[in-house]
């Protein structure tokens, strides 16, 4: 039987949408199998009712072996020739052996076996693969394009960088792209699974794929829509299927140890018995299919599972590693703390109002998602300020938020960049904690100070870690300052402390740790990017970067560190229904092949018991997409 996995290379593009994406290999093994079993059932019908010719009841078998065999014996002839001795060959021999001894129903169970194997295969990884079939199926065909004033719907893969698009109300947004024109918000819940509603206004990002608000905005395209935030996120999930982890590659391993052991079993059974039917039984018997299939339908299954719970698998060998990681390594904010920190100061320069500076920098703040916003806006919310219309919004990494509001250009920044461009002098001491600098048309206007508090669940989590998870050893690395990081260390129950790191030297510490024992770095995916890289497993908190998707084995959308937890419960139980599906059906196979040995079982009785075997691997396979009990421990 020869693996449909290959068939999910097949492209996701715009016009793929609510389209089978396992046409290829599916298609022509459902066909064959259609065939088998009409021919299967034709020889039947003439065997039993009817007082046709020997000749006429052979036809449809003969049809079957024509169209199914042939294609099958020729792949493996082409495979020998290569010097690549796969699984398989055992169902080559075994349609070869079947027509020299003129065994044609056994022949063809044989191809109705591989090939029905193969078509339940593709239909099971469908069905395990519900989620990227639901991303295809809400991805929009077309999108409204403007020019000199009129709108027209175009393909989506006729839409080209810089294009005025216009998103009506509550339509999907085709591309990535900048807000040019309109104030409203956007439901950006697909992202996370969360409510997740976002104000844009003109300078705001957006992202294809969220759901418009009740008014029609018009962006200017930034990406293609191949490119774009969404398409990324199918692609990541599309990767992930494709790959083949350690235990995919053990499956091989395991057959190339079972195909030897099989043909010796075939060729002693007719050596001893004299008769050559039997190595025919024990081959047929001895097919591999729980092998083949049982592994990625497992894999497959498992990485549906995580997506349903905002757990994206982007390299599937996180599965097979993360359950060997004997070191974590955890970045700070964001991970062990909320990510959501409350405004505890607000120091304000003597020249300016306090009143109007908060009430400026939150109103350009509500088009941010700067985990920095959300208290600023509780801060304008609690004194009762109203919010003014922004424009000219911008927000890079690392540049801070900038815009105007009311006329006047707004900065938010960090206390580096203030020193750096000339209000060193201006601004108070350093302290423990998170801050801002606020200049007002380029002049300085106060300094925010925040507080992040611990995840509720930080402690129990890490405590849990050693004990569960066997993780040896737990690092706690972050750019912040000192007593900050230690702060956070001491209220969760971490001794080593890295603090003041920069993405260098948290690369350095990750090699170094990684050098000693498998590693696992979890961070935001952002500044930790190249750490992620670096560990035996990077585990990547949120989605907010692109870097997340590129860097990261595996992306948590949600940020919370049950998810953790349960990755690596979803890994064990993975592992352990693939090699049930894998080994427990080599074993009911080896029992089968010394049945034929005995001559207790016939050619078409060992297809028919092998069918058996597969359906029972492939559904206890299938076991591995469903949620089995609790799967977090602390």
């Amino acid at each position: 039987m020869s693996v449909a996995v290959h068939s999910l290379s097949h492209p996701v593009g715009a016009g793929d949408a609510g389209r089978p994406w396992w046409p290829g290999a599916a298609a022509r093994a459902t066909g064959i199998a259609a065939l088998a079993i009409a021919g299967i059932l034709t020889h039947l019908l003439l065997r039993w009712g009817s007082d046709a010719s020997s000749a006429a009841k052979a036809l449809p078998l003969h049809v079957v072996l024509v169209a199914g065999g042939v294609p099958l014996v020729l792949t493996l002839a082409l495979k020998l020739a290569r010097r690549e001795f796969g699984s398989d060959l055992l169902a080559g021999i075994s349609i070869v052996a079947a027509v020299l001894l003129q065994e044609y129903l056994a022949g063809a169970l044989v191809v109705l076996m591989l090939s029905g194997g193969e078509a339940l295969e593709a239909f099971a990884l469908g069905r395990a693969s519900s989620v990227l079939q639901a991303l295809a199926r809400r991805m929009p065909l077309v999108a409204h394009r403007r020019i000199d004033h009129q709108v027209a719907e175009v393909p989506l893969a006729e839409v080209h960088i810089a294009d005025e698009l216009i998103v009506y109300p509550h339509e999907l947004c085709p591309v990535d792209g900048v807000i040019s024109e309109g104030h409203g918000v956007m439901d950006e819940s697909y992202l996370t699974g969360e409510p997740f509603m976002m104000p844009k206004a003109p300078g705001s990002e957006v992202f294809s794929g969220a759901i418009n608000g009740e008014n029609a905005l018009t962006l200017r395209a930034t990406r293609l829509a191949v490119d774009s935030r969404y398409a990324r996120i199918m692609s990541v999930m599309r990767d992930s299927e494709q790959q083949r982890p350690q235990l995919r590659r053990l499956g091989d391993q395991l057959g190339a140890w079972y195909t030897p052991v099989a043909l010796g079993i075939a060729i002693t059974a007719w050596v001893w018995s004299g008769e050559p039917i039997r190595f025919l039984a024990v081959l047929v018997v001895a097919t591999p299919c729980p092998l083949l299939i049982g592994i990625p339908v497992a894999i497959i299954g498992a990485i549906s599972l995580a997506a349903k719970r905002s757990i994206i698998i982007r390299d599937p060998g996180v599965l097979e590693r993360i359950d060997r990681c004997r070191t974590i390594v955890l970045d700070k904010t964001g991970t062990l703390t909320y990510g959501e920190p409350t405004l505890t100061d607000r120091i304000t320069a003597p020249a300016m109002d306090d009143g109007l500076v908060l009430q400026a920098t939150a109103s350009l703040e509500r088009y941010s998602k700067h985990p920095l916003a959300k208290p600023i806006l509780e801060a304008a919310r609690q004194r009762h300020l109203s919010l003014v219309a922004a424009n000219q919004v911008r927000e890079r990494p690392g540049e801070g938020l900038e815009g105007r509001v009311d006329g006047r250009q707004v900065r938010v920044i960090g206390r580096r960049q203030a020193e750096a461009i000339g209000h060193a002098n201006a601004l108070p001491l350093v302290s423990t904690g998170l801050e801002c600098v606020i200049l007002l048309d380029g002049q300085y206007a106060a300094t925010y100070r925040f507080r992040d508090a611990p995840r509720a669940d930080s402690r129990s989590f890490i405590t849990h870690l050693r004990p569960q998870h066997q993780l040896e050893r737990i690092l706690l690395v972050s750019g912040d300052r000192e007593g900050e990081v230690r702060y956070l260390a001491n209220r969760v129950g971490i001794d080593e402390v890295y603090a003041g790191q920069t993405p260098e030297q948290k690369v350095a510490i990750t090699r170094a740790e990684t050098e000693r024992a498998p590693t696992l770095f979890v961070g935001d995916g952002i500044n930790d990017a190249p750490a992620l890289v670096t560990a035996t497993v990077g585990l990547a908190f949120g989605h907010h970067s692109e870097i997340t998707t590129e860097a990261a084995g595996a992306v948590i959308m949600d940020t919370s560190l049950k998810r953790v937890d349960e990755l690596f419960h979803l890994a064990r139980r993975m592992r352990r229904i693939a090699l049930q599906s894998a080994i427990g059906g080599m074993v009911l196979s080896v029992v089968g092949m010394f049945i034929a040995f005995g001559g207790w079982l016939p050619p078409v009785g060992g297809a028919v018991f092998q069918e058996v075997i597969d359906l029972a691997a492939v559904l206890n396979a299938l076991r591995a997409a469903v949620p089995g009990g609790d799967l977090s421990d602390y």
